[in-house]
Formats: structure tokens, sequence, C-alpha cells
């Protein structure tokens, strides 16, 4: 294997820094082997060029027998496939009429409940108005007859006023005359 730096570089590197001799070729034919180590695991776990060259031909191979499946496929079950969708289409297009057909239905119920309902208003507030119209009637009534007995009573009681003041003055005049 090939060492991609200087390791008698590194050694006298080593050694400038205070390492022995020895101690500087052990540290770095160590270095040397991790190194190695580690190139092997990363060469265990790659593909070489002839084994990628027959694994991309196999993929190929994998991708020629699916198109011939998919121009069968094509041929047989998608023309099946596509007559089954013009069927669904149809089947869709009479279920939106029938929906459609229901929703104008809906509405139009709905608009003659809603405008039952404005009349059975409009009567009710008809009913409500009249009943209002009767009762200020008859409050009204009842307001005139009570001026008109207040009235009564008023000269009623002016009469009896009127009748006790010259009663007053006749017994007033006769105790005069009595005295005189």
């Amino acid at each position: 294997r090939k060492v991609f730096f200087d390791t008698h570089a590194l050694v006298c590197l080593l050694e400038e820094n205070g390492f022995t001799t020895q101690q500087s070729e052990v540290i770095v034919s160590a270095l040397v082997k991790i190194m190695n180590t580690n190139l092997d695991m990363i060469y265990k776990d790659m593909v070489t060029k002839v084994q990628q060259e027959i694994a991309l031909q196999q993929v190929m191979s994998h991708i020629g027998g699916v198109k011939k499946d998919m121009i069968i496929l094509e041929k047989s079950e998608f023309s099946t496939l596509r007559s089954e969708n013009e069927k669904i289409k149809l089947e869709l297009q009479q279920i939106k009429k029938q929906v459609m057909d229901e929703i104008t239905k809906v509405r139009a119920d709905n608009k003659l409940n809603l405008n039952l309902e404005k009349s059975r208003v409009k009567e009710l507030h008809a009913q409500q108005d009249r009943a209002l119209t009767q009762t200020d009637r008859k409050i009204d009534t009842e307001v005139a007859d009570l001026k008109t007995m207040l009235e009564t009573h008023k000269l009623d009681n002016i009469k009896y006023l009127a009748g006790s003041v010259f009663t007053c003055l006749t017994v007033a005049l006769g105790f005069y005359r009595l005295w005189i």
C-alpha cells in the first residue's frame, strides 16, 4: 500500500519536539497501521468498477423487462381501464345530474316554506295589529266613559255644594233675622 504522506518527515518532526528516534518510528508505524486498517474498512464498503458495471447491466436488463411488461399492460389492461374510466365518468355525470335535481327540489321546498312562514308572520302581525287596535279602542272608550263619569260627579258635587251653600245661607239669614 502507498502511504500518502512523508513518514520520514513526520519522524523528524516528532524528534524535533522531544521524542526519541525509536518512539517517533513506533508512533509513525502505528499511524500507518491505523490508516491501512481504515482504508481496508473503506475498501470493504466500496464497489469495484467491474462490479459496478455488472450491477448496471443487471439494472438495465430489469428496466428493459419492465418496459416490455409496461407495453404489454398498456395494450391489454390500459384499454380496459380506459373503458372503466369512461363508465365511471358517465355514472358520475348521472349522479351529478341527480344531485343537482335534488338541490333544485330542496331549494324550491325551502322557498315555499319561507314564503309560507312569511305569510304566517304577516298574518300574525295583522292579528296583533287588530288586537292592539281593539285594545286601543277599548282603552279610549273606557277613558271617555271615565271622563264622562267624572264630569257627572263633578256636576253632582257642584249641585250639592251649591245646595249646601244656599242651605247654610238660609240658616244664617234665619239666625240673622232672629237676632235682629
